[in-house]
């Protein structure tokens, strides 16, 4: 059965309508609804079985745990066992907003949101829809990205749709999203603070409140974030990623002739700097390369655009990885998985 579609207005939010998706999750169904972020799949995060349908309706591993959202942050302090004051400080600074924090859970928060895990992931978005959505429900929300599992993340309710159709029963539309990419989700252990997945908060301004911020060389043998797959965020073509630095625009004008003459339909992800450089391909213009808010907000919805084109292979132009472009990057590079990546040489690949 297709979910049903309501229209929110951010400015003017229609309580009654609310009200209606409030009652999907009390009756453990499903509610796709806008975040500042991406687009978030809810469901009670206190009622295992209707969490059970988010895993179901995504085709999720059960080992990817779900971030839990709040409306209140008195929330935080029934969801989590102990807050340290490293976490404390970056709530107060950047609630509401694109950050996720990891700690020990409390008994209240099931096993199957945490995938078995001790911590519990728990963020308060600033998106005016999604906060008084959780509000009126009066329940915590456990909420991944509304889209099939290792999909580019849905940045409009028409992407949400198009992955799970006849798999939820309502999809609130608020528009598109603002930032586009999900948020930063940060671990604190013994006064460290540890980055898990860089996102809608840069590292810079993380650093600035609680000093420095440990970024593990690889990932840990049971993930306390979702996003950690190798392969993540894909299209349905192969993305290639080529790196910044010396002649990028030769080297991807390189890799995409190489493709085609092996018979592939290829698109090109540039920056707008290079946009004239590639007419004779299908290009698509991330940003700027010094603007990477506008290259976070346009790449899932520019990834997808491509699938709509059927292309075979995605030749993606790497940004800066300042700011927020270490999240882009982040997003970009799992979007190719662990090997289609060059440096100088588009031949080896």
């Amino acid at each position: 059965m297709k979910p049903r579609v309501l229209h929110i207005d951010p400015y003017h939010i229609d309580l009654e309508l609310l009200k209606q998706a409030a009652e999907v999750i009390h009756n453990r169904g499903l509610v796709a609804f806008p975040t500042e972020t991406v687009y978030g799949l809810g469901a009670n995060a206190l009622d295992p079985k209707a969490v059970t349908g988010i895993f179901d309706a995504k085709k999720r591993p059960l080992d990817d745990p779900l971030i839990v959202h709040i409306a209140d942050v008195k929330d935080l302090y029934r969801l989590a066992e102990d807050v340290p004051p490293e976490a404390e400080k970056l709530v107060s600074c950047f609630w509401p907003g694109p950050l996720t924090v990891v700690l020990k859970k409390t008994e209240l928060v099931p096993d199957l949101v945490t995938t078995g895990l001790e911590t519990v992931a728990i963020r308060m978005p600033s998106c005016a829809i999604a906060r008084k959505f959780i509000e009126v429900a009066g329940v915590p929300i456990a909420a991944p990205s509304a889209n099939l599992f290792g999909r580019p993340s849905p940045t409009t309710a028409r992407h949400v749709i198009d992955d799970l159709d006849g798999r939820i029963d309502i999809v609130l539309d608020g528009g598109s999203t603002e930032i586009g990419i999900e948020s930063t989700v940060v671990e604190f252990m013994g006064g460290r603070v540890i980055l898990l997945r860089p996102g809608g908060i840069d590292l810079e301004r993380i650093r600035a409140i609680v000093g420095d911020v440990e970024m593990p060389s690889r990932p840990a043998a049971r993930g306390k974030s979702p996003g950690e797959y190798p392969q993540h965020y894909s299209p349905k073509a192969r993305v290639i990623v080529v790196e910044s630095g010396f002649h990028q625009a030769k080297r991807t004008l390189s890799t995409a002739a190489e493709m085609v003459s092996k018979g592939h339909r290829v698109g090109i992800l540039a920056r707008q700097e290079h946009e004239d450089l590639y007419r004779e391909f299908d290009v698509k213009i991330l940003g700027p390369a010094k603007d990477a808010r506008t290259c976070a907000s346009r790449l899932f919805h520019l990834l997808r655009e491509f699938d709509t084109e059927e292309v075979d292979v995605i030749v993606a132009e790497a940004i800066p990885e300042k700011a927020l472009g270490l999240a882009v990057m982040n997003r970009l590079r799992k979007a190719a998985g662990p090997e289609p990546t060059t440096n100088f040489h588009p031949a080896s690949i």
